[in-house]
């Protein structure tokens, strides 16, 4: 046998040299893994932290209409810009001190909205409805309504003034009705400024935005939001293809156009439609209320990309607003039209206002923080004078929205009879 015989070969046991290498080189895997995972949140929350430094460091200088550059940041610009605000501008809000406050408000009071308001407490939007060019000159606002929120009572007050009111002293037309003012009205201002002037020198009410559109772009509109379910109290013709059955049905944009526009069938023409576009607005402020934020965001920025508004309000504005809507039960929103009655000026037909109803019911729900407002303050002009009036039965003319959803069918205003005769 060999001086040099082999060594017998060491067995390996659990526990050996090369065991613990094995297992060593999958800790260090893991340890590099980690490494990498910690890294690559160190970087990501990194990058986050700077990307929310520049969305909200003030590094645009942006600036609207009519005032001074300001600077902002990229979060705060895609919420406060203005898309519209080009279409017709800015308007000269009050200041606070203009405003002649009731000696037991709050002055202090603070409304968390963060709006460009004249009073804290109330917003005041002034709403035109335009006719359409393709079926009239598109210069005339036939619809206008003034529509405030009152978060002291939780509330929003709907003011409709008629088309025909008789204001001479705001538009050089021969008609003398207030939806010419926007055309017609003082040279030295702009059209929307203009009907601002008047509905404040008359109402003594600021306004502290606008919103105009037309009847084309209702009805693209109310596509956009889905429709309008209704439970439509009587058939409407509008003409003789165009009709929208009675019963429980969702009315398209084309369909709400002319239930908006309908009025040959109203006994009192124009005021019937007047009133007859409660029944819409009921409808409507239902569908609403029963879309979510997301919703209602997705709509506002189609119309703001559509351009199917003109507005100085903001997309930010308009999403609090939305929000604040929210909040407000159908039995708390009002709508009222200015007291008055019909007459006949140079073979005109115009909505004779009775002054002393209008400022009671103006001091009531739109002046609540002011004092009321006193006869020989206001600009407002009757043509029949008190003493003369042939009906009052307008003056006390307001209700809510839950009860004309409720009472739909009590609701349409008089309808002729040979209209009846025909089609119902």
């Amino acid at each position: 046998m060999s001086k040099r015989q082999a060594k017998p070969q060491a067995s390996k046991k659990p526990g050996s040299k090369s065991v613990k290498s094995k297992k060593a080189r999958k800790q260090g895997i893991g340890s590099a893994i980690l490494n990498v995972l910690l890294s690559l949140t160190t970087i990501a929350v990194t990058v986050s932290l700077i990307m929310a430094m520049a969305l909200n460091a003030p590094i645009i200088s942006y600036h609207s209409l009519g005032e001074a550059p300001t600077q902002m940041s990229l979060m705060k610009y895609f919420k406060s810009r203005q898309p519209v605000i080009y279409k017709e501008g800015t308007i000269h809000r009050l200041k606070e001190d203009q405003v002649e406050y009731r000696e037991d408000v709050d002055r202090n009071f603070d409304d968390l909205l963060d709006l460009n308001q004249t009073i804290e407490g109330q917003f005041t939007i002034l709403f035109l409805g335009f006719d359409s060019k393709d079926n009239g000159s598109g210069d005339l606002h036939d619809v206008n309504y003034l529509a405030q929120f009152n978060l002291h009572t939780a509330s929003l007050n709907i003011l409709q003034i008629p088309r025909d009111t008789f204001t001479p002293d705001y538009t050089g037309s021969p008609t003398h009705k207030f939806n010419s003012i926007y055309t017609w009205g003082n040279p030295k201002e702009t059209p929307i400024q203009r009907v601002v002037t008047a509905v404040e020198e008359n109402y003594s009410i600021p306004v502290d935005a606008y919103c105009t559109t037309t009847c084309d772009n209702v009805a693209t509109i109310v596509d956009l939001i889905g429709g309008v379910p209704i439970n439509m109290p009587f058939k409407m013709v509008f003409e003789a293809d165009k009709v929208i059955p009675e019963g429980e049905q969702t009315l398209s944009g084309e369909q709400a156009e002319w239930m908006i526009r309908f009025r040959h069938g109203y006994q009192n023409g124009d005021i019937g439609r007047v009133q007859g576009q409660r029944l819409f607005m009921a409808a409507a402020m239902k569908k609403l209320i029963s879309m979510n934020t997301i919703q209602i965001f997705n709509v506002t920025n189609k119309v703001y990309d559509q351009e199917l508004i003109a507005t100085d309000m903001s997309l930010e504005d308009v999403a609090r607003l939305a929000d604040l809507a929210g909040t407000i039960d159908m039995e708390h929103v009002h709508v009222f039209m200015l007291p008055g009655e019909s007459a006949m000026v140079q073979e005109q037909s115009v909505w004779s206002v009775h002054k002393k109803a209008a400022l009671n019911l103006v001091n009531r729900y739109f002046r609540t923080q002011q004092v009321p407002l006193k006869p020989d303050q206001s600009t407002l002009i009757e043509y029949i004078p008190e003493g003369n009036y042939r009906v009052t039965d307008f003056d006390k003319d307001g209700e809510s929205l839950q009860d004309v959803d409720e009472n739909m069918k009590e609701k349409v205003p008089e309808l002729k009879d040979s209209y009846i005769d025909r089609f119902n």
